[in-house]
């Protein structure tokens, strides 16, 4: 906590041990969790790889759509993570339970869509030419994996709550439980052993909408056999749905939803776009992907644990505590993932050789491995400065500046660059999606760390008051 005498001047402050020690206490159970249902990914992707080049290209554009539509549904539902935050800096105990269960209605409502779409996705593949047969494979997983969606909506509700109330690692201990089933259970389904029939690609399908149910069990499980929440009543006293209460937590979630989806579909969308170069092209590039997403965990955790503090503090009315907090986790996030580019970059003919036997897809992902390596950096920036704002409850600049940097430079301009070429430059083939990416996540950190500066200059007058008085600075405790 800054002392009375802190200058006045704007500045970003140091970040206190202390502070940076609760961000990795919250942020390291969150990125174990990630990174087993992110284990889950790899998993798929390696053992469909090993199946058939067009079972891994039919689960690239399946699990693409459909992961798609999941982020952008469960990102409206982590609206209740900043809702609940801010309610525990502020001490209001009672509003938490009756919070988290207008969530779980959320959940329910955003699933009548949700399962409708997947299993009717006919606007996105006509983006596509893809063939017959990966077309036929994918309309199977995505029919498939719709079943699991309501259990993950519902579960992804728990987890926003959960870490909101910095209880993080049960979260870690339901995702290594829910893999350690997943992955015998795909191979299973995917190769036709212990007397089930090959199922291919949408063997994992499958096995996704086992595991969602049985995660979902495990969340209700805990919340009702542990005693640390009996103080919210979170069943005692179950409230109908509230359209007050629905219509703020869609106020502050539709744009983080929409945020979540633009951030998606900014990579997955390259896999329909690139589908008429080949099999081979796509399972490239679903790789690189795959390998993106599994290093982005890292920033994202960080960013989570970030949103936290941000929103306690903010709840608190301790916005020294709160910029704090949001300038610590861009340190930390930005230090760390430029330490993981460069090992990846180091390490990635081994990478590819563990997703891929076939030398063309192999060629093609360490070609392309060179730009996730490069945007690690301004990756972590821009995440964690998103988060920070949704801590603040400000959701609806972040998702203009996420559609015109991933939409407009990220996938539109990538899509030049792939295809059509850009002044002096060629047609780039499938790089060309990889270069604007980086182009992309350069545009968002600038602007992003632009955004949270002027929000943290905002939030300086009862101090900068305190200061030129020379009396003490208090602010409201939890």
């Amino acid at each position: 906590m800054p002392t009375p005498q802190e200058p006045a001047a704007p500045r970003i402050p140091s970040a206190e041990p202390s502070l940076a020690r609760r961000i990795l206490q919250l942020a390291w159970p969150v990125l174990i969790a990630q990174l087993s249902s992110m284990t889950q990914m790899v998993s798929d992707t390696v053992l469909t790889g090993r199946y058939g080049t067009e079972d891994l290209a039919a689960v690239a554009v399946g699990s693409g759509i459909y992961i798609a539509i999941a982020m952008l549904m469960v990102g409206i539902l982590q609206a209740v993570a900043p809702t609940v935050a801010h309610h525990v800096g502020a001490g209001r105990h009672e509003a938490i339970g009756p919070d988290l269960q207008q969530g779980f209605w959320l959940a329910l409502l955003l699933t009548v869509p949700a399962v409708l779409f997947l299993r009717h996705p006919d606007c996105l593949m006509q983006l596509s030419h893809m063939s017959p047969a990966v077309e036929a494979k994918s309309r199977d997983y995505l029919s498939t994996i719709a079943w699991g969606l309501p259990a993950v909506l519902l579960y992804r509700t728990f987890y926003a709550f959960a870490n909101a109330l910095g209880r993080t690692r049960v979260l870690m201990l339901i995702s290594l439980a829910a893999t350690s089933v997943h992955i015998p259970l795909s191979w299973l389904l995917i190769n036709g052993h212990a007397g089930f029939a090959p199922l291919g690609g949408t063997g994992c399908a499958a096995s996704s909408a086992t595991i969602a149910w049985f995660a979902l069990g495990c969340a209700m499980l805990y919340l009702l056999r542990n005693p640390a929440y009996a103080r919210y009543r979170l069943f005692t006293r179950w409230q109908a749905p509230r359209p007050a209460a629905l219509a703020e937590l869609l106020r502050l979630g539709l744009p983080m939803g929409f945020s979540s989806f633009v951030e998606i579909t900014a990579f997955t969308l390259i896999a329909l776009f690139v589908a008429e170069l080949g099999a081979a092209v796509v399972a490239g590039h679903r790789i690189v992907a795959n390998l993106s997403a599994l290093i982005y965990m890292l920033p994202l955790a960080l960013a989570t644990a970030t949103l936290v503090l941000v929103g306690q503090s903010a709840g608190a009315r301790d916005d020294v505590r709160a910029r704090q907090a949001a300038w610590c986790g861009i340190l930390l996030a930005t230090g760390l993932s430029t330490t993981v580019s460069v090992l990846v970059w180091l390490v990635r003919d081994r990478v590819v050789a563990a997703y891929t036997t076939d030398p063309a897809v192999g060629t093609l992902a360490d070609a392309l491995i060179l730009y996730i390596c490069l945007y690690q950096f301004f990756d972590a920036i821009q995440t964690v400065a998103a988060h920070a704002l949704r801590g603040y409850k400000i959701t609806f600049g972040p998702m203009l500046v996420h559609t015109l940097c991933f939409w407009g430079i990220g996938l539109a301009g990538g899509y030049l660059l792939a295809f059509r070429g850009i002044g002096p430059f060629p047609p780039q083939g499938v790089a060309g999606f990889w270069q604007a990416s980086v182009l992309s996540n350069i545009a968002a950190a600038t602007l992003f760390g632009t955004y949270l500066y002027r929000i943290a200059r905002l939030k300086r007058p009862a101090e900068d008051a305190a200061v030129r008085q020379k009396i003490p600075y208090r602010t409201e405790k939890s």
